[in-house]
């Protein structure tokens, strides 16, 4: 590779600024990067997914632990920034002009790549449900994404805490989930109103007989309800309290009591 110039001046020179309206926060902190991207282990000639890149700082950290990196960007600003990565890491760095939301990512891999990504806030959680509710074991190795604290402590929570709902449940019940690392906002450019952190997620196995699909449709139906009794919450979808009973979960409880353990059975009842 050839010396790379500071991440900030990459960007003055190309008169970038993060767009409020596609989710953007910058980061130029190289030792903050560099700890982002050793969360997923050895990355050494792995493959890697980022999505959202921006001018590239996580890219660079991700290169320069050795990965292959396909990015994804959707804000064609930063395409000239990418373009001088790609040339200093030559055949490295692999730069996919579009909308995540709407591009097949696993056609673009052989293998089972790492996700790692600063996503931008406004499709974070889309994406996440998303890698989260495909076929399993799913097509991805893991995932080191940023989300904004009050969404990552969604995503780790234990059963019965305010922040337990149907976001827990679906990236608990195959997975191990896990906050990695805390970023304080003043990390970013421009400084969020929130706080933020790496949540980093490893497939684990399925537990057999449960239907995905009607763990998603169960869990939608209770935690669209979360403050009523489960009986009142499911009551719209057909079988779905008395497979409750027949789980031995009271349908007087509330979603935010029931277990990811306890989901997981009721789905399969009615699976």
């Amino acid at each position: 590779m050839t010396a790379l110039p500071p991440l900030r001046e990459v960007v003055a020179r190309h008169g970038l600024s993060a767009s409020k309206a596609l989710g953007q926060n910058f980061l130029f902190d190289g030792q903050l990067l560099a700890r982002i991207a050793a969360v997923p282990g050895d990355l050494t000639d792995a493959e890697v997914l980022e999505v959202g890149p921006g001018p590239g700082g996580l890219t660079r950290a991700l290169l320069a632990a050795g990965a292959r990196v396909t990015a994804i960007e959707r804000d064609r600003r930063c395409i000239p920034a990418l373009a001088e990565l790609s040339d200093a890491y030559p055949g490295r760095l692999r730069v996919i002009e579009g909308d995540a939301l709407e591009i097949d990512a696993p056609s673009l891999f052989d293998g089972r790549p790492h996700i790692a990504s600063n996503l931008p806030y406004n499709v974070g959680t889309a994406l996440l449900v998303g890698w989260l509710t495909g076929g399993w074991p799913p097509w991805w190795e893991s995932l080191t994404l940023m989300f904004q604290r009050e969404v990552a402590e969604r995503i780790v929570a234990p059963v019965g805490s305010d922040a337990f709902g149907r976001l827990a449940v679906l990236a608990q019940w195959r997975a191990h989930a896990r906050i990695a690392m805390p970023v304080h906002r003043s990390a970013f450019t421009p400084p969020p109103k929130v706080m933020s952190a790496v949540v980093h997620i490893t497939p684990a196995d399925q537990p057999g007989g449960v239907d995905p699909l009607v763990l998603e449709r169960l869990t939608a139906a209770a935690f669209g309800q979360r403050r009523k009794m489960l009986r009142q919450s499911l009551k719209g979808m057909a079988g779905a309290i008395e497979a409750a009973k027949r789980a031995g979960i009271d349908p007087t409880r509330r979603a935010e009591t029931v277990s990811v353990a306890e989901w997981v059975e009721i789905a399969r009842v009615l699976s």
